[in-house]
């Protein structure tokens, strides 16, 4: 039983000195704050040499596993034969790592890397807005598309702010930042998901650019598509002349070789792509129809769109990628069955322990991605998680799985993610001290 982080609370403390807030991503902040010092495969230690069962995954960038010998290898092998940034002229590389990409996903037809995931969904709404000559946006209440003043808003709000459930129609702008202009949150829509009468609303009063969303709502855990929704999307957006933007950052490559997009069968016009494709290196992607891809290098220069990083296609992380995409697409590992395999046996082993008690309860899952939600029926949207999910009961379940050495996010309705690295062990020893807490929790 772990109860005690002495340690981690110490280097919280000592990096405020120089770090506001004692860490340089704020979302990583959590209660308890643990410290990890290393991953290997499905595992995790703390600086006070505690272990767990990893379900976090770097936010579901591992989907490999940490520190994955063949990724590592790749890396190695580059670092020992001097592949260095040079800042200047294409690379064989980046080359390389697009076609293995768009043979991958295959409604990419034209790429561009960045080093973030953010950075991809800025650039995507950038392409949508040169485009189609408009300026506003429609992004989901509760999705995560980044921290940029497009989308950095509505992420997991209280009720208080946004108010109570409206369809048609939009909620207020809950911002995540100050410093975003009001005339900028001005041209953000925020509905819900699984909505299209609030996307035909907003359409009919703003000329809209483009759509953005996860085709999973992934932010506030597993929240699927209805029948017909993404297709009424896609139709949607061909009908009134804006772009269909897929946030594949945390879907991508996770769900399948091609992304949910391959699963779903609709075709965006633009995508964007991070976490797992290069196994949490850091990349993004920004993917799709190549008349829009084209707009970076447009010959009118009113409408040609920016790209720019010094670190766009690092030759570590790009061949980190490289050697990712090849793995996932190796028939020798069969990476998506293996944890199709793990992911069902987690879900089936929940259903059972949690139908013993007379507590509501709905799991949710999409391959290696899971949610236990303390609710009676699959989540809807946003609204269908934060009136119904107990999410203190959640809060308190994730903390003493943290006990037990079984690490998850602690906030409620935060996604878990299987890795290829876990094992059936891995899922029989989650289940047996998820039964452990839940017996302790609802046995009274």
């Amino acid at each position: 039983m772990i109860n005690s982080w002495q340690k981690s609370a110490a280097v919280i403390t000592r990096n405020e000195k120089w770090i506001p807030g004692g860490v340089v991503s704020l979302n990583r902040k959590s209660e308890p704050n643990i410290c990890f010092s290393r991953g290997m495969g499905s595992r995790a230690w703390d600086i006070e040499g505690n272990e767990y069962i990893d379900y976090q995954a770097g936010f579901a960038a591992a989907f490999l596993g940490h520190n994955d010998p063949d990724v590592n290898a790749a890396v190695m092998d580059a670092i020992h034969g001097q592949s260095v940034l040079m800042g200047a002229g294409p690379t064989d590389l980046e080359g390389q790592f697009a076609e293995l990409f768009c043979k991958s996903v295959p409604t990419a037809e034209k790429l561009q890397i960045t080093t973030t995931g953010s950075e991809a969904t800025y650039h995507a709404i950038r392409i949508a807005r040169a485009a189609t000559g408009r300026d506003h946006v429609i992004i989901m209440q509760g999705g995560y598309n980044g921290w940029h003043n497009d989308v950095a808003g509505n992420v997991i709000s209280n009720l208080e702010d946004v108010g109570p459930r409206v369809s048609p129609g939009a909620y207020p702008f809950d911002a995540l930042s100050a410093g975003i202009p009001e005339q900028h949150k001005a041209l953000i829509h925020v509905i819900n998901y699984n909505d299209l009468d609030s996307v035909q609303y907003i359409v009919n009063r703003y000329p809209v650019a483009c759509i953005i969303l996860e085709p999973i709502l992934q932010n506030i855990g597993i929240v699927k598509p209805e029948n017909g929704y993404l297709e009424g999307l896609r139709r949607l957006a061909d009908e009134n002349g804006f772009l269909l933007i897929f946030d594949e950052v945390k879907t991508g490559f996770r769900h399948a070789l091609g992304g949910y997009q391959s699963i779903c069968g609709i075709t965006p016009d633009l995508s964007t792509f991070g976490k797992a494709v290069a196994n949490g290196y850091p990349m993004g992607v920004i993917a799709g129809k190549a008349k829009y891809m084209d707009y970076f290098v447009h010959p009118d220069k009113e409408k040609r769109v920016l790209i720019a990083g010094t670190f766009n296609a690092h030759p570590l992380t790009t061949i980190a990628a490289i050697a990712t995409l090849k793995k996932l697409a190796s028939p020798e590992f069969a990476v998506y069955a293996h944890v199709e395999r793990l992911g069902a046996t987690l879900e089936a082993g929940l259903n059972d322990i949690l139908s013993g008690y007379d507590k509501p309860f709905y799991t949710a899952r999409q391959g290696s991605a899971f949610c236990v939600y303390f609710m009676g029926h699959a989540p809807k949207d946003f609204h269908d998680i934060a009136l119904h999910n107990d999410a203190a009961f959640d809060k308190n379940y994730r903390h003493k799985l943290i006990a037990e050495g079984i690490f998850n996010f602690p906030l409620a309705s935060k996604q878990g993610s299987i890795s290829y690295a876990h094992s059936m062990a891995d899922i029989e020893e989650t289940l047996e001290k998820s039964k452990k807490v839940l017996s302790a929790l609802l046995s009274k």
